[in-house]
C-alpha cells in the first residue's frame, strides 16, 4: 500500500486525499510500527490487529477498508490481498484484478473479474461509478 499511497500523492492535480486504515498493535492503544507510510495523509487509528491471513477475522481492518470503498481494485498480492477479496464477495462490493493471471492472488473466489490492462479497469469503475448515480 505504500506504493499505491506514494503513485497516487504524485498525481499532478490530483483530487481527493490518501486515507489510511492502520492496524492496531495488540496489547496497547499504538498503531503497529511502520505506520502509516509517509504518504498517508488522513490516518485512521484502529484496536484491529488481524490482517494476512487473518484479513477476513472481525478484527481485521479489512472489513473498514472493503465496507468504506465504492470499487474495490485488487493488484497482485498474498493473503491479506484475497481476505479483502473475499470480503468484497461477501459484502457485495465491486471489485475488479488488475492482474496479469489469476496465480497472481492465490485463493482469488471463481467469478471475480480480471482484467490486464488499465483501460479495463478504468471501464469496470466507470461503469460501477455511474451505476451508483
Amino acid at each position: 500500500m505504500t506504493a499505491v499511497s506514494r503513485a497516487f500523492c504524485e498525481i499532478p492535480g490530483r483530487r481527493g486525499r490518501v486515507i489510511g486504515v492502520l492496524p492496531g498493535e495488540e496489547g496497547t492503544a499504538r498503531s503497529k510500527s511502520g505506520y502509516p507510510n509517509p504518504w498517508v495523509e488522513i490516518p485512521i487509528y484502529t484496536h484491529l490487529l488481524h490482517s494476512g491471513k487473518r484479513g477476513e477475522e472481525m478484527l481485521s481492518r479489512n472489513h473498514i477498508n472493503v465496507l468504506s470503498s465504492d470499487v474495490v481494485i485488487a493488484l497482485p498480492g498474498s493473503a491479506g490481498t484475497s481476505s479483502e477479496v473475499a470480503l468484497a464477495v461477501s459484502y457485495e462490493r465491486p471489485v475488479v484484478c488488475f492482474l496479469e493471471s489469476r496465480d497472481e492472488i492465490p485463493g482469488l473466489p471463481d467469478g471475480v473479474d480480471v482484467r490486464g490492462d488499465l483501460e479495463g479497469i478504468a471501464k469496470f469503475v466507470r461503469s460501477v461509478l455511474s451505476a451508483a448515480d
